[in-house]
């Protein structure tokens, strides 16, 4: 690929912002940064940019690794630092990378969007979960966006080099992220074969891309650090009765998140001290036994912590309104919290039969 002269560039990332919806308030910040970049760039007698230019700009003008040595980066530092990346980013992959979907649709091309309805069909129709129904859109109409930035306008033009392009984005993120994200791609294809929109199988031919593989949570704790984290839920209020509860049913049972937070009234057989519902991800109806500190902790919360709504769901938020977790809450904020308490203070472990 030719490389392209800074102007040039700072051009067509213009375009894409505007083509991707960025406000006229936006657009003014970022065109007074790439102003002063490109300034910066002609005093240095420097054409093209690089990564070594983008750190003598922000070093130059806002002191960046100064603040950061001494740990004062502030959120505006942070943002100066993503303008640069955001340059860098576009120069590699013509596309902008690491963007807040929160308040905008995803897709905004007609014919796009009637792919990704008919793909999230399709998916319902295979009997997935919801959550990964949902994962799978998702990740799907990420990568149509960046087709379209590529200048691809219809599936039909998809080939191997654009797929390999896209998952080299995913560099930086974790391995397990970039692992999930592939899969989602490897479904949306597979749908397009299925639909003839393909003529040749690509989801066989995706390639991984080098990720980290550390997780800021440990996938796999110890007993002892079990017997911590649930220490440190104070059962004296209705919030930790029902935090109390879901973990013993996810470190004694085994419960998956998705499956603890759709557990109903229904799924507790008290008589016979056994748990039957049906799992989330492989839709098989699953028996277990309820051990006497498991059923105690539900039956304390229900009867002394739930809040009075009318839902069929055992578990529920304690915020209003009072309404089950939401399909895509992985209650990651909620182990968070008692891992910082556990962090903090020492506690007296107590037992527990797993």
């Amino acid at each position: 690929m030719q490389r392209k002269p800074l102007k040039e560039v700072l051009q067509d990332l213009e375009q894409e912002l505007v083509r991707l919806g960025y406000t006229e308030g936006s657009m003014n910040f970022y065109r007074n940064r790439w102003r002063k970049l490109q300034q910066f760039a002609d005093d240095q007698n420097e054409t093209y940019y690089s990564e070594q230019l983008g750190i003598d700009f922000v070093e130059y003008h806002f002191h960046i690794f100064e603040k950061d040595f001494d740990k004062t980066l502030t959120q505006k530092d942070t943002q100066e630092l993503r303008i640069i990346r955001m340059v860098g980013d576009f120069q590699l992959h013509n596309t902008v990378l690491r963007r807040y979907y929160k308040h905008r649709e995803i897709l905004t091309d007609n014919y796009y969007i009637g792919i990704s309805s008919d793909f999230r069909k399709s998916c319902r129709q295979k009997d997935y979960s919801q959550v990964t129904v949902d994962h799978y859109v998702k990740q799907a109409e990420r990568f149509m966006d960046y087709l379209v930035s590529q200048g691809i306008h219809d599936c039909h033009d998809i080939r191997v080099p654009v797929i390999h392009d896209y998952i080299k984005t995913l560099a930086g993120y974790t391995y397990k992220t970039v692992e999930q994200i592939i899969c989602s791609i490897r479904a949306f294809l597979r749908y397009l074969l299925e639909k003839d929109i393909l003529k040749n199988d690509l989801a066989s031919k995706l390639l991984m891309v080098q990720a980290r593989k550390q997780t800021r949570i440990p996938s796999v704790w110890t007993k002892e650090e079990l017997e911590k984290l649930i220490t440190a839920i104070d059962r004296g209020n209705p919030k930790g009765k029902r935090d109390y509860a879901i973990f013993l049913l996810a470190c004694v049972l085994g419960l998956r998140v998705s499956d603890i937070k759709n557990l109903t009234f229904k799924n507790f057989h008290w008589k016979e001290k056994k748990l039957i519902f049906t799992q989330s991800k492989t839709r098989e109806t699953v028996t277990l036994p309820l051990p006497n500190e498991v059923g105690w902790a539900v039956i304390e919360y229900l009867k002394y912590g739930r809040p009075k709504v009318d839902s069929s769901i055992v578990f529920v938020r304690h915020t209003a309104p009072f309404l089950p977790f939401s399909e895509g809450n992985h209650l990651s904020k909620l182990i968070q919290s008692y891992m910082r308490i556990i962090m903090c203070t020492p506690f007296q472990t107590q037992k527990f039969n797993y």
